[in-house]
């Protein structure tokens, strides 16, 4: 019996998360956008430029489909400011508490003296523990794509709860130029990378396409992998590799049995699809962290009985469907 009554639960919550919302949930996103802080560091070389300039450009334009506001720094010719203290301004300017995502993409290179690891900016350098100290009274959701070489550091520095970090390397010492962030940029907004067909790419889904491209690319070019992308969005500074993972779930657990990376990076969507677009952020936002509560019951299945296992996912299945329910409702209130 409790199986058909989640499988009913289910049913619903399908139904309902196909349902029109209009006007109210449209009004919300507007007040309420995602912000991406795209920086384009020092470029090197004329190569360089032409390349760091089309992955923005492919930000620029993801951006754009997910009615997000972009704010790009390092693209401009003459600045009146170094850019780290334009990233320091600009971070500080952000708000930081509210529902939407703060997005943080460093495109460029990276160095690491086997202490401290930085990005490279025209001027002055932004170090890990620069950022660390910039980021700390932020309280919204942020997601930090590090794209640089020796880019690794950073996860230890940056990881925290509400906050998704992914670094192009897995150590500091991978310091030759890092090909992830070509491909990520290309996948973020892909339909190609939605692996579960949900009409829209998120986070970790972006993270695992590009992953599995750079492999594709040294593959192909005979040469030995000098870059190993990790994934932190549980607070734990350790960050997963995209190995770890079949389809969008991770398939291994950590030694310490420690929560596992994925589940948060997989509710953020720079492009969201027609029906994610139409319910409220407030809603969204609980939906979201019952959804994370459905996938730790399901990680700790086997040290619970079967009756307490279905008895809790029925109780957390039954609240997303008053969610879907009442975004509904919101719809239908303004219509």
């Amino acid at each position: 019996m409790k199986v058909k009554a989640i499988t009913t639960l289910l049913v619903g919550m399908l139904a309902f998360a196909t349902a029109c919302t209009p006007a109210h949930g449209a009004e919300q996103e507007k007040t309420l956008k995602t912000t991406a802080i795209v920086v384009v560091g020092a470029m090197g070389t004329p190569q360089y430029a032409a390349q760091f300039g089309e992955w923005a450009r492919l930000w620029e334009k993801a951006c754009s489909r997910g009615a997000a506001r972009l704010v790009a720094i390092g693209l401009d010719k003459g600045a009146e400011s170094d850019d780290r203290t334009i990233l320091q301004e600009t971070l500080a300017a952000e708000s930081k508490e509210v529902s939407t995502a703060l997005w943080l993409v460093l495109i460029g290179h990276g160095t690491f003296d086997g202490r401290t690891a930085k990005f490279n900016l025209r001027g002055p350098d932004v170090s890990a523990d620069d950022l660390a100290e910039w980021l700390e009274p932020v309280l919204r959701p942020v997601a930090v794509i590090n794209c640089a070489s020796s880019s690794a550091p950073y996860l230890s520095k940056l990881s925290a709860p509400q906050r998704v970090v992914i670094t192009a390397t897995k150590s500091g010492f991978e310091h030759n130029y890092a090909r992830f962030g070509q491909y990520f940029a290309g996948a973020i907004a892909e339909p190609e990378a939605d692996l579960d067909k949900d009409g829209q790419t998120s986070l970790l889904e972006a993270f695992l396409t590009a992953s599995g491209r750079v492999d594709e690319f040294y593959s192909a070019a005979g040469r030995l992998v000098t870059e190993h992308a990790l994934l932190d969005d549980n607070g734990d500074r350790l960050g997963t590799r995209a190995d770890w993972f079949r389809g969008i779930r991770p398939i291994q657990k950590a030694q310490d049995d420690a929560p596992l990376d994925g589940y948060r990076a997989h509710q953020f969507h720079l492009v969201r699809s027609e029906a994610e677009r139409k319910m409220p952020p407030a809603l969204r936002a609980q939906r979201d962290r019952l959804e994370l509560e459905v996938m730790k019951l399901r990680d700790a299945k086997e040290d619970v009985s079967e009756d307490e296992y279905f008895s809790k996912l029925e109780a957390l299945l039954y609240q997303i469907t008053q969610i879907y329910e009442q975004s509904d409702q919101a719809g239908d209130d303004t219509g």
